[in-house]
């Protein structure tokens, strides 16, 4: 029977995330020389830790995944857990309001993959739209705050607190260790606080500082701006007070509240944190959230994180870039003030243009609103003779009703509205820019209260006097047609995945499918307050329990902590969990940390943060661990021996043979191993680090399991563990099915808005799928290493001649022989419209490349043709066709102005300049800026919008 009238089959989302075809697959097969992926995949891995397919064909730990759905499968899923959760009225507060976010803003950012695929700007000269963008976050809070410098974006307010105290920790360099905290903080921030603090034996005393300073001596106080009962202190004596007795003041304050009240900069606080999530960002249940953390110029090179500076570039044009300390525990590892590294960068532009979006004017109008709003609720709660505890407020209320506030609670809720009940007694509301009058009406109405005719008498708020947001960022762009046309042209200016292919090394920059990011925006998902009742979030919990099994299947472990919101809160988190286990186990003095000297860097100031000593194990030539550097470092310090840390495959993208090895040994001195999960997307499906030797590791889902970097966040960094190390996984303390351990973010399942992104991922790929993305990934990178070795030598492999899922080009023998600098080939790789690789990490003098699976085979040619032609652009180089000092690889990257000149005095022509492979090569992406100067920008320290004249 003809089967012209059969249904056809629906595509599977597997083909459309993975780029090469089957035809395209051999290809790469037959150039690497094995017949295949499965082959590929038993000389490229340890037979010791690869895993045999089941009887069924499955990959051991994936049989438990249902089969592969369709897209429409599983966003018609993921629509019914969203229907399944109650989007009530949050009147919760308690760092997390309810706002509105500007539909162009939402389309053209939020929605947009110019700006979500984008990376972290390292290669500034492709990047400048999104620092731009960050320059205008940073001016809006150094504005806000009343301080001078501010980085671009923290994970959240409650590491920002944790930032900010050991940031004057550093600072004061006194004898004391006491840091004072007052009693009206968040309790989530209090936790973190108490978290951070410990390993750093930094002692916390807690106080009303409204009754003034404890007696002794103290290097920093923390209060809170307004605090967690709404109450709103003039802190500006006890910021004397402190500072005459040697200590330096941080401040958490909301950035909404200080367009109307006296900021932290103009009282005389030397610190300001909090979030930004009330500027346009959706509650998420729990995020992710924009943290934000500014200090006046003195501290600046303090300040952890990310800071974009101006500086100019071979023209002298004015261009921006990340200054300072940028990715600093790269270099200071162990020394790191810091290990943040994933920031919320996403996050950042939303609120930075929402400012823009709304100006000064619409800010303060919206702050009036909110307090309008409140101060309403207070009239009709005092009218009705119900206790307003505290008369100066901005937006929450704190009602005194004794013994009734879960009646309250509950007679709101029946209204569709939840309130906080902050004890037995006393019930909190607050209001937020999409409170409305008939919300009031209905709270009021739970009090059985009604509105007031009369205003409310308590004081008035309005105490800021100093200007804010007057760059003409924040006043041009008020009508959708011009943000949308600035968003635009930004976005223009970068290079992200929606133009290229990205192969950078360790980032594993892979499809970030539109139908995984469709549901983030949901409400369902999106207006969720992540203290809420659980029963109104019955959805979101079965997609974290879900992504929970999935999870420990796919890595061998036993359970998974989803709250660490980026990779490196996920090695904090682990190596937390390692020490509490020592000490429960009577092994307190087990300190010492064993990192390979290629490791990541934040692995080094992880441990350092967790208060353990590090002790760097050597490498062998061919970046391998060296074991038997590895077993005397063990023998030395084994009654120390607290934890191993190490990537695999190893940062050097390789597989190391001696994996299973190296974790026994450990194992034996009665340490601990932790396997750095960022290169998971070389194992899923071929084996699993909690059944060959790890008791910890965390997974960085903005790599492996899809969610967008996002110009350089959001991430989310999940901890897994064996069953021993359990009890000691993240808790918090509004989350009573968590653990009662430390709490590393400020909501309980960190940035959970995100997480359908990778439940989508998974559930949309299934076990085969998984299974295939590692395989053609590795395929995909020792393809690239076969073809480009003649021209650039492959550094590193394994012990059959493969790498894992990237391979490192070696370019320290050519920059020996011609002077061109891996600097030079990644600025030049812009003129033909790639990104580059990572550049000499963690190798100087070197190119890191990581194609991924969804890179199709035609783009993966272009990228290889393009460095084979700049190899011949060096070798001209070399054999002095073009001089040293004046050829296309030493001026890249080339803007078209600077083409555009009437004298054209290089050796070589504009076309190769411009076009090097021809017009038909690529579509061009043009540069923005020539070659940024950035000791220019070190030396001349610029991070708020300069004013116009600087222009000029």
């Amino acid at each position: 029977m003809s089967d012209q009238h059969a249904t056809p089959s629906v595509p599977r989302f597997v083909d459309r995330h993975i780029g090469p075809d089957a035809s395209a697959v051999d290809t790469l097969l037959s150039t690497i020389g094995v017949d295949s992926l499965d082959e590929l995949a038993a000389k490229a891995l340890p037979s010791r830790i690869l895993d045999p397919l089941t009887a069924a064909g499955v990959a051991p730990g994936l049989e438990h995944l249902p089969p592969a759905a369709t897209e429409d499968e599983a966003l018609t899923e993921l629509r019914a857990l969203a229907d399944s959760n109650t989007v009530a009225v949050s009147m919760i507060g308690q760092g997390y309001f309810d706002t509105l976010t500007p539909a162009v803003l939402r389309r053209n950012i939020l929605e947009n993959p110019a700006w979500y695929t984008a990376y972290t700007p390292y290669q500034p000269e492709i990047s400048q739209g999104r620092l731009e963008a960050l320059l205008n976050f940073q001016t809006m809070v150094t504005d806000l705050t009343g301080l001078e410098v501010a980085n671009a974006s923290m994970l959240d307010e409650g590491t920002a607190a944790a930032e900010a105290m050991t940031l004057m920790y550093r600072a004061v360099r006194g004898p004391s260790n006491r840091l004072v905290v007052d009693s009206d903080v968040y309790a989530q921030t209090a936790a973190i606080l108490a978290t951070r603090a410990e390993p750093l034996d930094i002692e916390i005393v807690t106080a009303d500082l409204r009754q003034g300073l404890p007696e002794g001596e103290f290097f920093g106080v923390i209060v809170s701006l307004p605090g967690a009962s709404g109450r709103i202190t003039d802190w500006s004596d006890l910021v004397s007070a402190a500072h005459d007795r040697g200590a330096l003041v941080a401040v958490g304050a909301d950035l909404l509240a200080l367009t109307l009240i006296a900021s932290p900069g103009d009282i005389g606080a030397d610190v300001a944190f909090g979030t930004t999530q009330r500027f346009g960002v959706p509650m998420g249940f729990g995020g992710p959230h924009a943290g934000y953390l500014a200090v006046h110029s003195k501290q600046a090179r303090q300040l952890p994180g990310r800071l974009v500076g101006v500086s100019v570039d071979a023209d002298g044009s004015p261009a921006y870039r990340l200054a300072l300390q940028t990715r600093e525990q790269h270099i200071r590892r162990d020394k790191a003030t810091s290990n943040i590294c994933t920031a919320q960068v996403l996050l950042a532009v939303m609120a930075a243009m929402y400012a823009s979006y709304h100006g000064p004017e619409g800010l303060r109008g919206i702050a009036l609103r909110v307090h309008g709003h409140a101060r309403a609720l207070a009239a009709g709660l005092a009218a009705a003779g119900v206790e307003v505890v505290h008369r100066s407020f901005f937006d929450t209320v704190l009602a005194r009703v004794p013994g009734r506030a879960h009646e309250v609670r509950a007679a709101a809720k029946e209204r569709g509205i939840n309130v906080w009940v902050a004890d037995d007694d006393h019930v909190s509301v607050a209001c937020d820019e999409a409170t409305t009058d008939a919300h009031i009406a209905d709270v009021l109405a739970a009090f059985s209260a009604e509105a007031a005719p009369a205003e409310f008498d308590g004081p008035s708020i309005a105490t800021r006097t100093s200007e804010f947001l007057t760059h003409p960022a924040f006043a041009k762009y008020r009508t959708e047609t011009e943000m949308m046309r600035y968003l635009r042209s930004l976005a223009d200016k970068d290079i992200a995945l929606d133009r290229s292919m990205i192969p950078l090394g360790s980032c594993t920059m892979k499809l970030n499918a539109a139908a995984e990011m469709e549901p983030i925006t949901w409400p369902e998902f999106g207006r969720q307050h992540p203290f809420a009742p659980a029963s109104d979030t019955p959805g979101l919990r079965r997609l974290i329990a879900d992504l929970q099994s999935w999870l420990t299947g796919i890595t061998g472990y036993d359970e998974i902590s989803l709250q660490p919101n980026a990779g490196s809160q996920g090695e904090y988190a682990g190596l937390l969990a390692i020490q509490a286990y020592h000490i429960a186990r009577g092994d307190s003095a087990r300190d010492v940390c064993l990192i390979p000297s290629s490791a990541h860097g934040t692995n080094a100031a992880s441990a350092a943060m967790v208060g353990m000593k590090v002790v760097v194990v050597a490498c062998r030539p061919n970046g391998d661990v060296d074991l038997d550097d590895l077993r005397a470092k063990v023998a030395e310090h084994a009654d120390r021996l607290s934890a191993l840390m190490i990537t695999y495959p190893s940062t050097h993208g390789v597989y190391e043979h001696d994996v299973a090895d190296i974790c026994a040994a450990v194992h034996d001195a009665g340490g601990q191993v932790y396997v750095d999960g960022a290169n998971l997307n070389a194992l899923v499906g071929l084996a699993r680090p909690g059944r060959f030797g790890g008791d910890v590791s965390h997974l960085n889902l903005h790599k492996t399991f899809c969610i967008p970097h996002g110009g350089g966040g959001p991430g989310v960094g999940p901890v897994a563990v064996r069953s021993h190390l359990a009890p000691y996984l993240p808790g918090h303390p509004f989350a009573e099915e968590l653990s009662d351990s430390h709490t590393v973010s400020a909501a309980p399942y960190g940035s959970a808005s995100i997480l359908p992104i990778t439940w989508a991922y998974i559930r949309m790929m299934g076990a085969e799928g998984l299974r295939s993305a590692s395989l053609v990934a590795i395929a995909s990178a020792n393809y690239i290493a076969r073809r480009l070795d003649e021209y650039y030598p492959v550094l590193y492999t394994g012990e059959n001649g493969m790498v894992a899922h990237e391979c490192i080009l070696d370019l320290r023998g050519i920059t020996k022989a011609t002077g061109v600098t891996v600097d030079d080939v990644a600025k030049r790789l812009a003129d033909y419209g790639f990104h580059a690789p990572t550049m000499s990490f963690p190798v100087a003098g070197t190119l890191m490349v990581e194609p991924t699976e969804s890179e199709s085979l035609t783009e993966i040619d272009a990228f290889c043709e393009a460095m084979i032609a700049i190899r011949a652009e060096i070798d001209k180089v070399g054999s002095g066709a073009w001089p040293a000092d004046d050829n296309p690889l030493r001026a890249a990257p080339h803007t078209a102005e600077c083409l555009l000149v009437d004298e054209w005095n290089h050796p070589y022509t504009r076309a190769e300049a411009a076009y090097p492979l021809g017009k038909a090569f690529r579509p061009k992406v043009w540069p923005p800026v020539r070659r940024i100067d950035g000791a220019y920008g070190d030396r001349n320290l610029v991070c708020s919008c300069p004013p116009v004249e600087a222009f000029a």
